[in-house]
């Protein structure tokens, strides 16, 4: 019988922001999300509402909140992992259910792990306004390199 895997190392809140700066393209990294916390199963990031990413509507562009999904989830497996292992998204579903006002604040971003595995990672994530309400709901798959 082998020995379990021992596990990997706590990442960190700065640890993450640091993988935001190192690892993601620059247009990403200018939607300056900044992250607030690490758990066993996820992260919480904060999204700012910038002019650039309200159109015409009024309201946040929903390609920002997809980016900003996809982003937040590669930091949650990436926390579960120990540190980063490049991996691409193979599924990003997402629902919007209310727009975000292009005069809020933020938006929270939280990310979850539903399954880890060796190959294909699932997980989900939620946009929520400064009320609480959902904005947006996405559900992903990202497959390990």
């Amino acid at each position: 019988m082998s020995a379990p895997h021992p596990a990997p190392p706590p990442v960190t809140v700065a640890d993450l922001q640091q993988l935001l700066a190192a690892v993601f393209a620059p247009w990403v990294q200018e939607l300056q999300l900044q992250v607030q916390a690490v758990e066993p199963d996820g992260v919480m990031l904060r999204l700012p509402v910038d002019a650039r990413h309200v159109h015409g509507g009024g309201v946040m562009c929903g390609q920002t909140l997809m980016s900003a999904a996809d982003t937040a989830m590669v930091l949650a497996v990436s926390a579960q992992l120990g540190g980063f292992r490049p991996m691409t998204t193979v599924q990003l579903q997402t629902s919007f259910l209310r727009p975000v006002p292009g005069d809020v604040a933020e938006v929270t971003v939280v990310a979850r792990v539903l399954k880890p595995g060796r190959q294909l990672v699932f997980g989900e994530v939620e946009c929520l306004l400064p009320d609480g309400k959902l904005a947006a709901h996405a559900t992903t798959t990202y497959a390990l390199l």
